[in-house]
């Protein structure tokens, strides 16, 4: 792994190469104070820029843009460098979160003739000892094993436990197991398919965990009933406390109590350079924000939020709105609406609006109001262009989960990930149906390569013209006009524990 001070300066010549490149782009209106101006303005060329020099950033810093790691810091550096050219004052909101990576994970059958499984490792899960462990299989006394009794009778001590899914977390599994003496423990599941669970946060005393799909389990119970069946798990990983951090950044004009804020998560998985999942929002609305910073005057001042360990469990948005809402609950009330950018050029794309008027799905969280009002900004612009769009589930599926939970209203963009395309949508989008949307989700092959430019322009526009508009007026989802009761903007308040860079 490179040192941090090479990634920064590995950073910082790809930000002046990058901002070289956009200097000398398409021409660009000085005061893009409108939509038209706007969606000229961020160019699909621009933002891909950006994507180019993420993946120069996971190409010098072992592959990828982790939470965590030199990537990551990188690639802030990277941000923060275009927006103080562009006139920003960036901060950095530190948190502190859980660094998981794994190195080697397997799961082998030892005893011949027993059934081979493929093991997916537990997130947090704790590791294996140096070079494995290699122990008869033994089942609790209750299949769910969600406690040290339900081991009473059962001789698991020194072996590795095997338990179904079910009645209790993955996490009271693990602690059980590791109560009870086993070395380790593999879960399987109580439905079909593949079980990728999480533990939810370290628990020192547990077992180390993977999860099997219930065939598996089935089979290697059965192969247990006719004599001992030995395995090896081997997890070998890297858990440990470390610090991240938020990149923010908001424009100098427009009211401090009536704010528009944009947010795309910054961090990808650690198996790659996650260009997509999320670059593609990260330099959507970076390119938004060099632009954006052209205009003369906004009556709602804009926010820009580039999140820190969103693949960790949405952890920088949910520490944002937590710090608000402790420490400063106004200045969440200010907020206006939210927008959310996850992963806006899908290879076999949909042009996906998040579903806040349920007029497709229902929602499984509460929608706040306003929302509505805030996914009628992107589809009315989609309907005046001609750009036919469909529903996306309003889930809470991304970094707009805690705001949406403390009651601010939100919606935004997705071009889908691991769903699968239907004809309907192939037919109005392009591409093929039965096969996902981004083919590359979560893994090493979501790079530069990964990008569709389609997409990444229709959404890009999308994103330019939700900006300038709301930022001019947000009267349709709550009824402000463009300036307080006094007429003038409310002083600025940033969330605690914020540094200036």
């Amino acid at each position: 792994m490179r040192s941090r001070t090479a990634a920064a300066t590995a950073a910082a010549a790809t930000a002046a190469l990058a901002l070289t490149t956009l200097a000398s782009g398409p021409a660009q209106a000085k005061n893009p104070n409108n939509s038209k101006k706007m969606t000229q303005s961020v160019t699909v060329d621009n933002v891909h820029d950006h994507l180019e020099a993420f993946q120069q950033i996971a190409d010098d810093n072992d592959g990828n843009r982790g939470a965590g790691t030199s990537g990551y810091e990188a690639s802030a550096q990277y941000v923060e460098a275009t927006l103080q050219e562009a006139g920003y004052t960036t901060e950095r909101q530190y948190f502190d979160f859980v660094y998981e990576e794994i190195h080697a994970a397997s799961l082998t059958t030892v005893t011949p003739g027993a059934p081979t499984v493929d093991g997916i490792p537990m997130s947090y899960s704790q590791p294996t000892p140096a070079g494995g462990v290699t122990a008869e299989l033994a089942a609790p006394t209750t299949a769910t094993g969600c406690m040290a009794g339900d081991y009473a009778g059962a001789d698991v001590a020194g072996k590795i436990a095997l338990v179904s899914r079910g009645n209790c977390t993955f996490a009271a599994k693990a602690i059980a197991a590791g109560e009870a003496g086993a070395d380790a423990v593999i879960i399987y599941n109580n439905t079909t398919g593949a079980l990728n669970g999480t533990l939810g946060g370290l628990e020192p005393g547990s077992a180390p965990a993977m999860g099997i799909t219930q065939a598996e389990g089935q089979s290697l119970l059965a192969a247990m009933a006719n004599g001992p069946v030995t395995m090896t798990m081997v997890l070998d990983k890297t858990l440990e406390q470390r610090q991240t951090f938020n990149v923010l950044a908001e424009t100098e004009t427009g009211r401090d109590d009536n704010v528009v804020m944009l947010g795309a998560h910054l961090d990808g998985v650690h198996d790659g350079a996650g260009i997509n999942d999320n670059g593609s929002g990260s330099a959507g609305i970076l390119e938004t924000a060099v632009q954006l910073s052209k205009v003369n005057k906004l009556n709602n001042k804009v926010r820009f939020a580039w999140w820190g360990a969103e693949e960790l469990g949405l952890l920088g948005s949910d520490h944002y709105v937590a710090d608000l809402q402790a420490n400063d609950p106004e200045a969440l009330d200010d907020i206006a609406t939210y927008l959310n950018f996850d992963m806006i050029a899908s290879p076999n794309y949909i042009i996906g609006v998040y579903d806040a008027d349920e007029s497709t799905y229902e929602a499984p969280v509460e929608v706040p109001a306003g929302s509505a009002e805030t996914e009628d900004v992107f589809t009315d612009f989609f309907d005046g262009t001609g750009q036919p769009w469909v529903d996306t589930e309003f889930s809470g599926r991304s970094d707009y989960s805690a705001f949406i939970a403390a009651g601010v209203p939100a919606s935004g963009l997705f071009t889908g990930a691991d769903g699968t395309k239907t004809p309907e949508e192939a037919a109005t989008f392009g591409g093929e149906a039965g096969v996902i949307y981004d083919p590359n989700y979560h893994t090493p092959a979501d790079d530069i390569t990964n990008i569709n430019m389609e997409a990444l322009d229709i959404m890009s526009d999308a994103i330019a013209h939700a900006t300038i508009t709301l930022a001019q007026s947000t009267r349709a989802i709550n009824g402000k006009s463009s300036h307080g009761k006094s007429g003038q903007p409310a002083p600025t308040v940033l969330p605690e524990g914020v540094d200036a860079a």
